[in-house]
């Protein structure tokens, strides 16, 4: 059983490990265990035999776990949650290495011990010792054709190509601030699609208000698998650190991503399948002592200035985007 209870990008994140697994001789059964708020991001997911959803504690689900009798237990969250799983089934686990102090370093003291390695290589890592490997196609996300059917709410206008801007984010200092969006919108040659949350539905609406023709604004309106319908379906992607994103490099789409207070160097950018690294973008800036201030993130800037994303030049972005 592999376990990972958060969040939406982290999820994803470890589809490589399951599609791995699920390639071994002699055949493995996969379960997979999460919160039941992030059931969507892995229920489709053909590898998976069986899928555990707990809503706030793994003792939800004990006699049901127990009595599947696992031989193996993949730890990829490693944290007090996943240690009290591992000992409530008492079977034999892999756990994945964290790089919090790391991080702690990176973060406080802007020393730079983080290895050159993105999160899908240690989580692989994880699970080298039974033999799987990574095989070079990115990541996986699954949806059904009733996910697609959003397609059929598109304005006409959008059928000739369209773009996907990302609006939320999990924290203030990882969203692309409005004014910014409102470069973006202003200054694309095709129409865009705005995603995110129900919290990001005023702050789209605000784009919308002044690109009627331009945008479509669908934040807090429909589903998450809805949502990475409208992602397989459009030309290139324009977000910040986000559950998204990921999804996005699952479809191999070209992403423009724009960093705020976290920094690629986390492990955690668009992870592309072999050959396809071209179509990452990174916009950031570099040369800010403040940064990163956070290894997740904040509701407010802590230096007031909120510079790593207003500083970020919208010219190179929309040449990019227009390209």
């Amino acid at each position: 059983m592999i376990a990972r209870f958060s969040s939406i990008g982290d999820i994803v994140l470890t589809s490589p490990v399951i599609r791995a697994l699920h390639q071994l001789e002699p055949k493995v059964e996969v379960h997979y265990i999460t919160k039941s708020k992030f059931a969507d991001t892995i229920k489709n997911n053909p590898y998976i035999h069986k899928l555990y959803t707990f809503d706030k504690e793994i003792t939800e689900l004990k006699s049901q776990l127990t009595a599947e009798k696992y031989d193996l237990i993949i730890d990829l969250h490693n944290n007090l949650r996943s240690r009290r799983l591992k000992l409530m089934l008492g079977v034999e686990s892999y756990t994945f290495h964290k790089l919090n102090y790391r991080k702690w370093l990176k973060v406080k003291f802007k020393m730079n011990v983080l290895p050159d390695l993105h999160i899908v290589e240690r989580y692989m890592k994880t699970v080298e010792r039974l033999g799987a490997r990574y095989d070079g196609k990115g990541l996986d996300y699954f949806i059904t054709e009733a996910d697609r059917e959003v397609l059929n709410q598109m304005p006409d206008n959008f059928r000739d190509g369209y773009h996907a801007l990302v609006v939320g984010g999990a924290h203030f200092t990882k969203q692309i601030p409005l004014e910014k969006l409102q470069e973006l919108v202003a200054g694309s040659t095709k129409p865009l699609v705005l995603l995110g949350g129900p919290d990001d539905r005023t702050k789209a609406g605000k784009l919308q208000e002044k690109n009627p023709g331009k945008v479509w604004n669908t934040c807090g309106q429909i589903s998450l698998n809805a949502s990475a319908a409208l992602v397989e379906k459009c030309d290139k992607v324009i977000t910040s650190d986000t559950g998204l994103m990921h999804i996005a490099s699952a479809f191999n789409k070209e992403i423009l991503s724009l960093w705020g207070n976290t920094i690629p160097e986390f492990g955690m950018y668009p992870f592309m399948p072999d050959g396809n690294e071209d179509k990452n973008h990174i916009f950031e800036r570099k040369d800010l002592s403040c940064r990163p201030c956070s290894k997740i993130g904040f509701e407010e800037c802590p230096k007031q200035h909120f510079r790593c994303m207003m500083d970020l030049d919208m010219t190179e972005v929309l040449r990019v985007l227009n390209a």
